[in-house]
């Protein structure tokens, strides 16, 4: 064990934890790839050909299906955003280790730091991706206009939040059930390419057909987010009020998980697996 001379303030303290913090995220981007720029490079392809992926259905499908007057463009990307930021939050949060990992032999480390790494580090890849789509498509084809781009901030970072959140239970779980959680984790990721609402909006779903996605935490975000994006669309069906509390309590549930499971964590958890 390598022991670090702790502050005696809280302040202190605080900028010490904040400097782990910032060097653990700087190391969680680059460990993407060798070159942090390559690998945000990286991330902005994906997402565009998510997009594509997605224009091409809607054509075939016909445009009217979106019920939104406003740039078609526009209303993929308030979609494909809130989903991937959601989905690699809770991918990241997942996979970090519960205690046993090299990183922890150091006295400074503890889990919270390695978490909150974890998870900042997937936020600021995502948002650095999303300005640069929208600066290149505002710049090198047509201006995007947001109506409400602070309320549409705010449901990106509830997305995030939320997805850190499911992220948090399978990381509790993970080193329990390990095949299970990784089964479980694959299924939630392949029913949010459903059940998220990034093709369609709520106000176009009838009452049994809604109550299918309701039960989703990002179909709420998604289509809250729409309503701050757009002038003319109203979400009736959907309460980001939901989503914040559905997040709150599978965070509180995570931590407990986590801080029970660090009770019996050891060296020889990889022998579970």
């Amino acid at each position: 064990m390598f022991y670090f001379k702790r502050n005696q303030t809280l302040l202190g303290g605080a900028f010490t934890t904040g400097e782990l913090v910032f060097h653990a995220v700087v190391r969680n981007v680059r460990s993407q790839h060798s070159n942090a720029v390559l690998a945000i490079i990286i991330n902005i392809l994906q997402v565009l050909a998510l997009v594509l992926v997605f224009y091409l259905i809607m054509s075939f499908m016909g445009t009217r299906i979106a019920k939104i007057r406003g740039e078609f463009i526009l209303y993929l990307l308030s979609g494909v955003f809130l989903f991937l930021t959601h989905i690699k939050a809770v991918s990241a949060v997942a996979g970090v280790g519960t205690g046993n990992n090299p990183m922890m032999l150091h006295s400074p480390m503890n889990m919270m730091v390695v978490l909150l790494a974890t998870a900042c580090g997937s936020f600021y890849t995502q948002l650095v991706t999303i300005i640069v789509i929208l600066f290149l498509y505002s710049v090198t084809v047509a201006p995007l206009v947001i109506q409400e781009p602070g309320g549409a901030f705010a449901m990106l970072v509830l997305a995030w939040f939320t997805g850190c959140s499911v992220g948090l239970v399978f990381m509790a779980l993970k080193p329990w059930f390990p095949t299970t959680v990784t089964l479980l984790s694959n299924i939630y990721r392949r029913l949010n390419m459903v059940f998220s609402g990034k093709m369609f909006v709520a106000n176009a779903l009838g009452g049994s057909l809604l109550l299918m996605f309701t039960w989703n935490p990002l179909f709420h975000i998604i289509d809250q987010c729409r309503g701050f994006v757009f002038r003319n669309y109203f979400p009736r069906n959907t309460s980001w009020e939901y989503a914040l509390w559905v997040g709150l309590v599978l965070w509180l549930v995570g931590m407990l998980g986590i801080f029970y499971t660090r009770q019996f964590v050891s060296q020889s958890w990889g022998a579970r697996r």
